[in-house]
């Protein structure tokens, strides 16, 4: 999966997503330091190891750097930046059930204006998933010769 590049200085708003969503029951906010165990451990549960192990760098960066998505007091999403590298995007996740919804793009666009107001410019998709999601809902651009990117040589678990 290529890493792709995203312009912070001209992204569509995520207030209307989060309206819309908040309408239907779900709240996208910025996760807090007392909710850490749950909600790495959401993310362990759902989307594995390396990604809680990401998300529990999130936690550490201050302010933190997660953002969740939430219906009756459940984490159902979450998306993350500065976990992996400085200037990243990702990990990010919604539960199966729960997608479809805009989720994702709430979340996504929660990080992304969040990295704006810190000072970044351009924001990097490490391992981009989905390129055509980032690409329509952000002008996300590939960048070239990026794949494996940071990525290589990653450790595996011996039982892997």
């Amino acid at each position: 999966m290529p890493d792709m590049l995203v312009k912070l200085f001209d992204l569509p708003e995520v207030t209307p997503c989060c309206t819309a969503l908040a309408d239907q029951g779900i709240v996208i906010r910025q996760a807090m330091a007392y909710e850490k165990s749950l909600v790495v451990d959401w993310v362990g549960t759902t989307f594995g190891p390396g990604w809680a192990s990401e998300t529990d760098v999130a936690f550490a960066n201050l302010p933190i750097s997660c953002y969740i998505a939430t219906e009756n007091s459940k984490v159902i999403g979450f998306a993350c930046y500065e976990s992996t590298c400085r200037d990243y995007f990702g990990p990010t996740g919604v539960s199966e059930e729960c997608r479809g919804k805009g989720i994702g793009k709430a979340l996504f666009l929660s990080c992304l204006h969040a990295m704006a107001a810190i000072g970044y410019a351009y924001a990097i998709i490490g391992g981009a998933g989905p390129t055509e999601f980032y690409r329509k809902v952000a002008g996300a651009v590939e960048i070239e010769g990026s794949k494996p990117g940071i990525y290589r040589d990653m450790l595996k678990r011996s039982d892997d």
